[in-house]
C-alpha cells in the first residue's frame, strides 16, 4: 500500500545574476533566506520534520553537507537528520523525489525538500601540474632539494582554471553543455532565428509574471550583509528584442553555431525549498497543500544529446499514468537552451523518433506553447543548477493552482545524459 503525497507550500529567493565575482549570498545562505518566511508562515513547529533534503552541486569547503548546516541555522534543531543529494541540474527535484518516496512509502510524514546554488562561488583551481608541483615543493627536504624543485615552476600555475567552466564539460564526450545544444540544434534543423525567438518570449513571459505579482507567494525578498534587499529575479529584461538578441555571436560553435548567450540560461545564483507531506501531516496541521505529487521518472541517454533527456523521462511518465499528450495541463521544461527546448518539442512531433526511441505507434504530438513555461524560464530567470528542478516544480504547482489546471508535467534535462520529470495532480 502507498499513500498519497502532497506539496503543501513552497518559497525560494530572487535568482540573481553573477556578474564576475561571488554574489553576496553562499549556497547555505541562499536557503537560509528562503527557508526562514516559508517556515514562519506555516501552523506547526519546524522541529516537526522528519527530514531535511537539499540539492547542491558546488558544495564550497566552508559549507561541507549544506543541507544539515541550513537545517541548523534554520533552527530545526540539532536532532534533525539533514543530508545533500547531487544529480547536476537534477539535484533539486531529485530532493523532492527522494521526500516524495519516503512520505509514500510511510517511513516520513513531513519533509523539507530543497535545492541551492551559488555559481558565483565557484572555484578558481589550479591546474594539475601546479598541484603536482606544490607537491614537490612541500616534500622537498633541505635547501638543496627545494632548490631543484623551484626550476620547475612555470608561469601558467599561477594561471587558475575556472571550475564552473570544467563542470560544465562532460568528462566522456569533451563537449561542454552548449555543444550539446548544437548538436541538438543541428539534429532537429534548430535555427538561431527560432532560438531567439523563443529567449525573447521567456523573458516577456516573465517580466509579466512580475508585473502581474504572479510571483508573490513564491519569490521571497533577500537580505544580504550590507542591508540590501533582493527582491526580483534580476536577470530578465523585460525590453527584449529580436534585433538586440541578434547581435551576440555564436558561444560554443563560432561562426554558425546557434547557441548565444542571449538564447541560452544564465549563471545564476539562487535557493527554493518545497513541503513534502502525507495525508496524516495535512489534517493533523489543517495544511492547504498546493498539489498531490503522483509520480516521477529518471532516464539516461547519450551525454552528447542530454538535451533530450526530458522527453526520455516524461513520456514513459505519461504513458504509466494513462495520459497522453492532450492530458497534461502544464509543462514546465527547464530552459537550459533555446535549441535544446526546441528540440524536445521537435523530437515529440516527430513520428520516426516517438517510434524508434521512445516506442510509440507514432507521435506523442505538438505541445502547446500556451501551456510551456507559461511565466518564463531558465533563459530570464537563471540556471542555479542545483535550485532549478525544485523551482520548476514549485512553480507548476502555482501556475496549476492559478489556472485551475488539473495535471502537469515538470522536466529537466541533466548534464551526464539524463532527464528527470514529476507529475503533479490538482488537490480536488
Amino acid at each position: 500500500m502507498t499513500r498519497p503525497v502532497y506539496l503543501v507550500d513552497g518559497a525560494r529567493t530572487p535568482f540573481l545574476k553573477a556578474r564576475g565575482k561571488p554574489g553576496p549570498f553562499t549556497p547555505v545562505d541562499l536557503a537560509v533566506q528562503a527557508g526562514r518566511p516559508l517556515l514562519a508562515r506555516q501552523p506547526f513547529d519546524p522541529r516537526r520534520f522528519d527530514l531535511v533534503i537539499l540539492g547542491c552541486v558546488n558544495v564550497i569547503a566552508d559549507e561541507m553537507n549544506p543541507a544539515r548546516v541550513a537545517a541548523l541555522r534554520l533552527g530545526l534543531g540539532e536532532d534533525m537528520v539533514a543530508f545533500t543529494v547531487q544529480i547536476n541540474c537534477g539535484s533539486g527535484m531529485q530532493s523532492i523525489d527522494t521526500a516524495y518516496r519516503y512520505v509514500r512509502d510511510g517511513s516520513h510524514e513531513m519533509i523539507l525538500a530543497g535545492g541551492t546554488e551559488a555559481l558565483s562561488h565557484a572555484p578558481l583551481t589550479l591546474r594539475q601540474s601546479a598541484v603536482e608541483w606544490f607537491g614537490q615543493m612541500s616534500q622537498a627536504k633541505g635547501p638543496l632539494e627545494q632548490a631543484k624543485a623551484l626550476t620547475g615552476l612555470r608561469p601558467e600555475f599561477f594561471k587558475p582554471v575556472v571550475g564552473l567552466e570544467r563542470g560544465l564539460t562532460d568528462p566522456i564526450t569533451e563537449l561542454n553543455m552548449g555543444q550539446t545544444a548544437e548538436v541538438l540544434a543541428y539534429r532537429f534543423g534548430i535555427d538561431r532565428k527560432t532560438a531567439d525567438a523563443y529567449a525573447m518570449e521567456s523573458h516577456h513571459r516573465l517580466a509579466r509574471a512580475q508585473e502581474e505579482g504572479w510571483l508573490r507567494d513564491e519569490v521571497m525578498p533577500a537580505f544580504d550583509r550590507d542591508g540590501n534587499a533582493h527582491e526580483h529575479d534580476d536577470g530578465v529584461r523585460p525590453d527584449s528584442d529580436m534585433e538586440g538578441l541578434a547581435k551576440p555571436k555564436p558561444a560554443f560553435e563560432p561562426p554558425y553555431g546557434k547557441v548565444t548567450a542571449g538564447n541560452a540560461s544564465q549563471i545564476t545564483d539562487g535557493a527554493s525549498w518545497v513541503i513534502v507531506a502525507s495525508e496524516a501531516a495535512v489534517e493533523e496541521h489543517g495544511l492547504e497543500p498546493l498539489a498531490i505529487i503522483k509520480d516521477s521518472e529518471w532516464a539516461a541517454l547519450d551525454p552528447s544529446v542530454m538535451g533530450l533527456g526530458p522527453v526520455l523521462c516524461s513520456t514513459p511518465l505519461a504513458k504509466r499514468n494513462g495520459l497522453s499528450r492532450e492530458d497534461v495541463g502544464l509543462w514546465e521544461i527547464n530552459e537550459a537552451f533555446a535549441a535544446q527546448v526546441l528540440a524536445c518539442l521537435a523530437a515529440w512531433d516527430d513520428d520516426d523518433f516517438c517510434k524508434e526511441v521512445l516506442g510509440l505507434d507514432g507521435a506523442f504530438g505538438k505541445i502547446d506553447r500556451d501551456d510551456l513555461n507559461v511565466d518564463g524560464g531558465a533563459i530570464s530567470l537563471g540556471h542555479p543548477v542545483g535550485t532549478s528542478g525544485n523551482r520548476i516544480v514549485l512553480h507548476l504547482a502555482n501556475a496549476m493552482k492559478r489556472q485551475g489546471r488539473r495535471t502537469g508535467i515538470a522536466t529537466e534535462c541533466i548534464g551526464g545524459g539524463l532527464g528527470g520529470a514529476m507529475l503533479l495532480e490538482a488537490v480536488q
